[in-house]
């Protein structure tokens, strides 16, 4: 394997320090030929140019990334952010928020569905949302 440029070592590391070194071992366990280059790419660029910056907190990052992706759907990746919640430092709260924003900006059956799988990821982490009175939706 070529050496690794600063990018690559930095973007690594926040990488790590957001999703976990086990979550981070088994993408780079799964990493084949074909989407080594993808992976290079959201290393530099997603992780060491801008989650990397100094201007925001992870916290924040985190707060941002899940309202965008539950905005675009983007399920999957949507439930491995709100586990990454626990190295960002985001809230159930900062969670609670960004899904309002995203009802209005985004549309009220992204931030529905949205909604649904944070609650059960929270949960199979073992956050307690607590229950309100009344009937539920």
């Amino acid at each position: 394997m070529s050496e690794k440029s600063k990018r690559y070592e930095q973007g690594m590391a926040t990488r790590r320090s957001v999703l976990g070194d086990a979550w981070v071992d088994r993408a780079e366990a799964n990493k084949t030929e074909f989407d080594a280059p993808f992976q290079e790419l959201i290393t530099e660029a997603a992780w060491s140019h801008v989650w990397s910056r100094p201007n925001w907190t992870k916290r924040e990052r985190s707060i941002v990334t899940i309202a965008l992706l539950a905005a675009l759907g983007q399920h999957e990746e949507l439930a491995m952010h709100v586990r990454a919640t626990v190295n960002t430092g985001a809230t159930p709260e900062d969670l609670r928020e960004a899904m309002l924003h995203v009802a209005i900006y985004g549309g009220v059956p992204a931030a529905n569905h949205a909604i649904k799988i944070i609650k059960q990821t929270l949960a199979d982490m073992g956050e307690d949302l607590g229950k309100t009175s009344g009937t539920q939706a």
